[in-house]
């Protein structure tokens, strides 16, 4: 009985179908009421039905032409009326026609009623037409936004009818089609599909206010469609995301949407073979990379998941998340903790992602820094290696190309004691890439709270550029990469184009609405802050056969000599110094700008 009463666009129109007979009949008996002063002879009535019929048929096929039929109840407007006097007006001057060619089957007949049925058929159908809007307009004049849908699939049907059933504050239309050339000037639901060349007359000539996105577009497509629908003037659009099976969510466009970056050659089957049935340790399993590596190895079948975290917070979080994980509170800079749970657990595989990375707060905390990201990620390596762990994977990071702080100078010398360490039968492989979205260390994060507060948004320079990649598929090409690694590779993960942090901020205040009411501000460089992000140190990487993984050339450092630079980096109090030994690139900027 539920199902029977939800509105759809057939019983719309069977419904006013229906309706405008019954309207007819009685405006055209009311007109000859009028018309004889309520008296009316009985040999005018002998017409009556077919005057009635002919009339009936021209006015349900003319209202039908000028689409009164494909108008939402609740959303008649000015320009539904004016079709409904274009209607009447037509109809009516074919029946004036059909008259003129055969008056004698219509005598006799009173002419003078056609005048009044014109003018009372279009009170009392504008006025049904018009009487739900006028009942609604206080409940719905603030919510009801004339919506673009964009894409023709199956959601875009989803869309208009989520509108009729009034589950969605959005009134569908027009629809763009972006490839289809067949679906052209049809309609769906009644709403007519115009081609993408039309945009800017349809936004304009509709008065449409926010555009919903249907289909799935590569990042370039959705950075040009989100460009027009901007200059149109449209800042609110909405993407529809399935969720899972056949359940379907509208969300707000993110900027996540705009600058993740899709790898085309993820090989899930790689992936899955090295992880699945496999007992996996992951280092700093709580952080925004290590959660996500937890779950994509859940994901892909490991046997067993040991997660290590200094913060009992974050393994609360992640344990929440994967049940079946067990949780070590352990830091990764207590050897003999780690050699413990290593000789306990015996993992197949670590997955090392601990580490400081918050460029400002290690050149604060230098020796901090040095001390976790050094000396953890060396015990690590050296405990695995003793425990015969089969593979090691580093997480490491574009700020160790050429580093100007801290933080990427330690990962650097990670990076060289990771390829250069006598492994054993270990194979250990260092994963470099930039930026993830969404990360607690993001700028976006940031940026969301500053334009939500009013503003300023503040951009440390007006030339800085990150690399940036979604946080699941970056984890994803860490994965592939160290399942085709063979021990003491420096795999480089392709991060696309690196952005403009200013432009990142402008895009988010207008995906926003807010170009008028949030400033942009300048700040300067932060200590150990540059300007550009590397992920190479030199043109000499060599590639594999899924372009978005290269290898580094390797750096030969004597292990030796690297173990005591080591000891000495750890115990002095000159950090820098010794770090510029190690790493000879590293230029310290601890001024900013």
């Amino acid at each position: 009985m539920t199902n029977w009463l939800r509105p759809t666009s057939f019983k719309r129109t069977l419904f006013f179908l229906v309706l405008d007979v019954l309207l007819s009949l009685l405006t055209l008996y009311f007109s000859y009421e009028l018309r004889f002063n309520f008296h009316i002879p009985e040999r005018f009535l002998g017409s009556f039905w077919l005057v009635f019929s002919v009339l009936a048929v021209l006015k349900l096929s003319s209202l039908y032409v000028f689409r009164s039929y494909s108008v939402i109840w609740r959303f008649f407007s000015f320009s539904d009326a004016k079709n409904i006097i274009k209607a009447h007006i037509a109809a009516y001057l074919f029946f004036v026609l059909i008259y003129v060619l055969f008056r004698e089957v219509f005598n006799p007949f009173p002419r003078s009623v056609i005048i009044i049925d014109f003018f009372l058929s279009l009170i009392f159908i504008g006025t049904v037409r018009v009487a739900k809007r006028v009942w609604k307009e206080g409940r719905y004049t603030k919510k009801i936004k004339p919506t673009l849908i964009i894409g023709v699939n199956s959601k875009t049907g989803t869309m208009i009818q989520s509108a009729l059933k009034e589950e969605i504050d959005y009134y569908p239309v027009a629809i763009i089609s972006l490839d289809d050339d067949s679906s052209l000037h049809t309609y769906i639901n009644n709403v007519k599909v115009y081609a993408v060349s039309d945009l800017e007359s349809v936004i304009e000539e509709k008065k449409i206010v926010s555009a919903i996105i249907t289909q799935t577009l590569r990042q370039k497509e959705l950075k040009r469609l989100v460009e027009a629908l901007n200059q149109a003037g449209i800042n609110e659009i909405k993407q529809v995301r399935l969720l899972g099976g056949e359940h379907e969510k509208l969300e707000d466009l993110s900027i996540e949407d705009l600058l993740a970056r899709h790898p085309q050659d993820l090989d899930m089957t790689l992936i899955s073979s090295f992880i699945r049935g496999k007992s996996i340790l992951i280092t700093g399993a709580g952080g925004s990379i290590g959660s996500e590596i937890t779950k994509q190895c859940q994901h892909f079948g490991a046997k067993a998941l040991t997660l290590v975290d200094n913060s009992e917070f974050n393994l609360y979080q992640i344990g929440e998340e994967v049940k079946s994980a067990s949780l070590k509170l352990v830091s990764v800079t207590d050897r003999e903790s780690l050699e413990t749970l290593f000789q306990d657990i015996l993992p197949d595989i670590v997955i090392h992602a601990a580490a400081y990375k918050h460029v400002p707060i290690c050149e604060e905390n230098q020796a901090s820094a040095v001390f976790n990201n050094v000396l953890g990620s060396k015990n690590v390596i050296d405990v695995s290696i003793a425990c015969g762990v089969q593979k090691v994977v580093l997480i490491s990071t574009d700020k160790a190309v050429r580093p100007t702080n801290v933080m990427g100078a330690t990962k650097r010398v990670t990076e060289l004691y990771a390829s250069n360490v006598d492994a054993e039968e270990t194979e250990i492989v260092a994963v470099r890439f930039g930026n993830v979205l969404g990360s607690s260390g993001s700028v976006i994060p940031k940026f969301k709270q500053q334009i939500e507060k009013g503003g300023p948004v503040t951009v440390t320079h007006p030339e800085i550029t990150r690399y940036f990649m979604l946080i699941p598929e970056a984890c994803q090409l860490v994965l592939q990469a160290a399942a085709m690694a063979k021990g003491g590779e420096l795999f480089i993960l392709d991060m696309g184009e690196p952005v403009k942090i200013v432009d990142l901020a402008r895009q988010m205040v207008r995906l926003y609405g807010k170009e008028d009411e949030v400033e942009i501000v300048f700040t300067g460089l932060r200590p150990g802050e540059k300007l550009y992000e590397e992920l190479l140190l030199d043109e000499s990487e060599q590639k594999t056969k899924y372009s978005s993984i290269f290898i580094a050339r390797p750096s030969d450092y004597d292990i030796e000599q690297l173990e005591e630079d080591i000891e000495v980096l750890l115990s002095t109090e000159n950090k820098i110094e010794i770090l510029q030994k190690i790493v000879p690139e590293f230029v310290h900027n601890d001024k900013g700008l």
